[in-house]
């Protein structure tokens, strides 16, 4: 748990990965995943992390050193940085509303840099809107209907999903298990919230009713740890990350391993893997399905030695 808050905020301040002498490239690739086709959007010689795709299609929308930049993904030219006001201290945990309009982001505040929740118009021409005064909190989901964000907040010590109003109001818990509950992302009915839990050992995928009834496992791995569902726009399918068992503590979301993006059927079944790379914290913390429900944006790490 305490490697959450260790890694967003090692990327608020740095905005790099560090690892000795080495330096990080982020490429930023689209995969389809009817026919394994993998596309370089774009490469950059510093961290990016989590792409959005905006409802329209026309945008990818990520987050590098605090703030949130697009760039098409069809046509990718140098990025637009998206104007967030205060909010510079962003992790790569943001929203988009279903209509495209507004974002929910994650920001670390300056009083103590502890991420909270903030809403505001994906245009930027207002003053980000405070919705979660109670911290940390790490934003994942924004309910089809937009009326309420689901995240992932300490409360006393243990990280749950709660819900809350997206005008603010008070938060709801949905999960009381020990240890660490994750990645809350609601389905597109808005019926479900799909999210991950270390209940049972490893980390596993999850499903649940919006209002935190019928928690049912839906992943049982032995081998991995599975984080982050997220699903497709026309509720099919599921994509998720996984990390070798042994690798790393099953409630440690790390960056700088060898991953794999694995799908699976939205009703439950076996999963199976669509490419294994070089990732993990920033590869896909968030939904990044294209419109289509065929493709998906991520974005892989390289590392070579500084001079």
């Amino acid at each position: 748990m305490k490697n959450r808050i260790f890694f967003s905020f090692l990327t608020l301040l740095l905005g790099v990965v560090a690892v000795s002498a080495q330096q990080v490239t982020s490429v930023l690739e689209v995969l389809d995943v009817s026919n394994g086709q993998r596309t370089t959007v774009r490469e950059f010689p510093y961290l990016i992390e989590a792409p959005n795709w905006t409802p329209d299609g026309q945008w990818l929308i990520y987050n590098s050193r605090g703030k949130l930049y697009r760039i098409s993904p069809e046509q990718p030219g140098e990025p637009e940085e998206i104007h967030t006001g205060f909010a510079t201290r962003c992790n790569n945990d943001h929203v988009l509303a279903a209509d495209g309009t507004r974002i929910a982001i994650s920001h670390g505040t300056k009083e103590d840099g502890q991420s909270r929740i903030y809403t505001l118009s994906l245009t930027g021409n207002e003053v980000p809107r405070l919705i979660t005064p109670m911290a940390p909190s790490y934003l994942h989901g924004w309910s089809p209907d937009g009326k309420t964000l689901a995240y992932c907040a300490s409360r006393k010590g243990n990280f749950d999903i709660y819900v809350i109003p997206a005008e603010g109001g008070e938060e709801v818990r949905l999960t009381t298990a020990d240890d660490l509950d994750d990645g809350p992302e609601y389905s597109p009915c808005g019926q479900y919230i799909w999210f991950n839990s270390v209940r049972t050992g490893l980390m596993q995928v999850w499903r649940m009713k919006a209002d935190g009834s019928e928690q049912t496992q839906m992943t049982f791995d032995e081998t991995r740890n599975s984080w982050f569902p997220h699903v497709s726009p026309d509720g099919k399918q599921v994509v998720f990350i996984t990390y070798k068992k042994g690798d790393l503590k099953p409630n440690e979301h790390l960056a700088n391993k060898h991953v794999e993006l694995r799908i699976m059927s939205a009703e439950g079944g076996e999963p199976r893997t669509l490419l294994e790379l070089f990732g993990g914290q920033g590869t896909i913390n968030v939904n990044s399905w294209a419109p289509d429900s065929r493709r998906i944006a991520f974005v892989s790490y390289r590392l070579s030695d500084s001079d």
